[in-house]
């Protein structure tokens, strides 16, 4: 990043796929793809929303989120922050805009996994009102090492 400046938060489009599956490539080992993210993106209850830093001369988005709201309830798929951005407040404010749009598709709470020992992530999710509801053993796979368990965290709207 040039420079620290406010955060922008806006819908994404399907013109923002190549951006999304490239943010989440930089910010998970198990990329899905271009392809696996397209398809998901097809569906009418999958939405996601795309951060921008307004100060820097590069107008690319540092972070994103991709959830799908169905049946009164909203998950998070996937968030990330590109790790130049990360400690700004991209992820805080990626998580108000879901739970604005999620409250208006109806939806009484949203759920999501963490990986227990992902510490920054479930203290952000914390800070923004989830708590944990359960236990995922094995939730995510590691090559050839024992899969790592997640968290199930809700948040009521």
């Amino acid at each position: 990043m040039d420079k620290e400046g406010p955060i922008h938060i806006r819908p994404a489009m399907p013109a923002d796929l190549p951006a999304i599956a490239t943010l989440q490539a930089a910010c998970f080992k198990a990329a899905w793809g271009e392809a696996a993210i397209a398809k998901l993106l097809e569906a009418t209850h999958v939405f996601g929303f795309l951060a921008f830093d307004l100060a820097a001369s590069q107008k690319r988005p540092i972070g994103f989120v991709l959830c799908r709201a169905a049946g009164g309830e909203c998950e998070i798929l996937s968030l990330g922050v590109c790790s130049e951005a990360r400690g700004r407040g991209a992820a805080g404010q990626l998580l108000e805009a879901v739970a604005k749009e999620a409250a208006k598709r109806a939806a009484s709470r949203i759920y999501l996994e963490v990986a227990v020992l992902n510490s920054k992530a479930s203290a952000l999710y914390r800070r923004h009102g989830f708590s944990e509801v359960g236990l995922r053993p094995g939730y995510y796979p590691k090559k050839g090492k024992p899969a790592d368990d997640a968290h199930v965290l809700c948040r009521a709207l």
